[in-house]
Parts: structure tokens; C-alpha cells; sequence
């Protein structure tokens, strides 16, 4: 595994040491089970908005539990050694919740991203009061049409029968 895997105690040590040091914290989080260019467009305008990208995978039984049987397609393990492969990304974090708010918690962003499918009122209710406790600005990044983790295995399934 990637040495930007890391536990979430050692995230959270790092983003002090980096928040003392006068570095704007970005974080975002979901599933990214199979990643695809839409991803990697969210993840790099998510860290053009600081110094330091934070990503929050979660783990395989709440990618079960948010998603349904038959996900997630690829182990937490890979997903996030994928995601640390990427150049715009500096650390990830895998969490077992279905909510990001003890990752959110335990790094306090300056800024924290979610997808065009959300919106200031649709963040889940603890997220968003964790989220104004610390100061965190939410920022929205819309999403690229036509790209789709259920798309994409819908399109795989069509093409393999």
C-alpha cells in the first residue's frame, strides 16, 4: 500500500503540523469505486483550491450500505491505493462510516468539496453542523456530464452479454 494511505489519527497529527505551518487544508471524500475521468477532474479542482488534498474513502461495508449489493467493485484497499496514485491527491484515509464527520472532525479542513450533486442544504445534517464548528467553507465542484461509476458498469455489463 501507498505510503499516502494513512490512518486517520496520523491524518489528523499531519493536518495540525500542516494547518500550524499556515497551509490551507482541502478535503472531500465518497467511494470512488471505479475511478474514472470525472473523478480525477473533481479530485484536481478540489486541490487547486489550497495546498494539501485530503481524501476520505469510505470503507467496504459502507460502500455496501450506500450503494447496494454488488459494490463496492473494487476492496478499500485498492481504491485507495489508486487514489494516492493520483498526483493531485496527498493523502487518503479510509473511514467505516457511512458519514465523513469524524474524518471531518478529526482534520478541520479550511475547505471542504463535495460533488454537483449536493448542495449547502442536501450535506448530511452532522456533517454540516461539524462543518460549521470548525469554519469550514463547503464548496461545490459540478459534476462532469456523462460520467458515472453506475454508468460505466451499466456500460460494462451491456457490453459483456
Amino acid at each position: 500500500m501507498s505510503a499516502k494511505v494513512v490512518d486517520l489519527d496520523q491524518l489528523s497529527d499531519l493536518c495540525d503540523k500542516l494547518r500550524a505551518a499556515g497551509k490551507k487544508l482541502v478535503a472531500t471524500n465518497g467511494c470512488f469505486d471505479v475511478l474514472h475521468v470525472g473523478h480525477v477532474r473533481y479530485l484536481q479542482a478540489a486541490r487547486a483550491l489550497g495546498d494539501f488534498l485530503a481524501v476520505g474513502l469510505n470503507g467496504d461495508r459502507s460502500v455496501r450500505e450506500l450503494k447496494g449489493i454488488g459494490r463496492p467493485i473494487t476492496t478499500e484497499s485498492d481504491r485507495a491505493e489508486v487514489l494516492a496514485a493520483l498526483q493531485c491527491v496527498d493523502l487518503v484515509t479510509i473511514f467505516p462510516q457511512i458519514r465523513a464527520t469524524r474524518f471531518i472532525a478529526a482534520i478541520r479542513p479550511a475547505i471542504y468539496v463535495k460533488g454537483g450533486d449536493y448542495s449547502s442544504e442536501t450535506l448530511n445534517e452532522e456533517e454540516r453542523a461539524v462543518l460549521k464548528e470548525i469554519g469550514a467553507e463547503v464548496r461545490l465542484i459540478p459534476f462532469e456530464a456523462g460520467y458515472s461509476t453506475s454508468r460505466l458498469i451499466e456500460q460494462i455489463c451491456r457490453t459483456k452479454s
